[in-house]
């Protein structure tokens, strides 16, 4: 995972959170411009993050840390709060490397396996007492908006699953939206990056911003597309899928997802 030393005035952060950050190496760990993450080294470790109140509440995603995490699947949550116009969420570590570690890479075909296999099994679990049971509502909401209003970004996904326009993928998520079903626990943004294993053992999911009842076809989607994106090549593919089990796979429906995920 990236981190970058910082030289922080502990000043800067809420009261509560000055005594974890004094006098211990502060690194940022980031991977969006929305949020702002930092890795305090103490203690084996902890994170903290934040983010403007506007961009939206950690709240919902503190809860479903809290709920992964009694499963035994993510960080523990220590606390969450709003002061002022941000909102700050401090989680602890979880054991390991996450999935673009050198060691996984390099075994790509055992990589891939597993990647199917904890997929699986998180898609196997059962939804109830989750805390985004409307998950995908929110999704495909969020997926028109962005058309409504222009916001039409293929540049993560620069085949476009053969969409030449905002408009061709648009008529693709109308026609096939009615067959995604709310029926299965999520990730929401299953990338090698949010998994960590701790020697080939999983050791926990982080950033679960994204999490709820949705379609499986989501993670499987993203779960695709990061193998291609991290091995930069999409000979694994197939494998994945195989190893997932092809008779949970349809690719159609993964096809409608992409239609989704331009508009995201």
């Amino acid at each position: 995972m990236k981190r970058t030393l910082l030289s922080i005035d502990t000043n800067d952060f809420p009261t509560e959170y000055r005594p974890l950050l004094s006098g211990v190496a502060v690194y940022d760990s980031s991977c969006s411009r929305q949020a702002r993450v930092y890795y305090i080294d103490r203690d084996g470790g902890y994170y903290l993050k934040t983010q403007p109140v506007a961009v939206g509440s950690l709240r919902l995603e503190a809860e479903k840390g809290r709920f992964f995490h009694e499963k035994g699947l993510g960080a523990e949550v220590l606390s969450y709060a709003t002061v002022g116009e941000a909102d700050w969420l401090l989680t602890r570590r979880v054991v390991g490397e996450d999935c673009t570690h050198a060691e996984y890479l390099s075994q790509p075909e055992r990589l891939v396996d597993l990647w199917a296999e904890i997929l699986r099994g998180l898609h196997d679990l059962p939804v109830k007492g989750c805390p985004a049971p409307d998950y995908l509502d929110k999704y495909l909401a969020l997926a028109e908006r962005n058309f409504r209003t222009g916001n039409y970004d293929k540049s993560q996904f620069p085949d476009s699953f053969g969409y030449a326009s905002a408009e061709e993928a648009w008529g693709v998520l109308s026609e096939g939206k009615h067959l995604l079903k709310a029926d299965t626990l999520i990730h929401g943004d299953y990338c090698l990056p949010n998994v960590l294993l701790d020697g080939w053992r999983f050791s926990g999911f982080i950033d679960l911003g994204n999490s709820g009842v949705a379609d499986r076809h989501i993670d499987l989607f993203w779960g695709a597309w990061t193998l291609g994106f991290n091995l930069h090549t999409d000979a694994y593919r197939d494998r994945f899928f195989d190893a997932y089990g092809r008779d949970r796979v349809d690719e159609d429906l993964i096809r409608v997802v992409a239609a989704a995920e331009v508009f995201g």
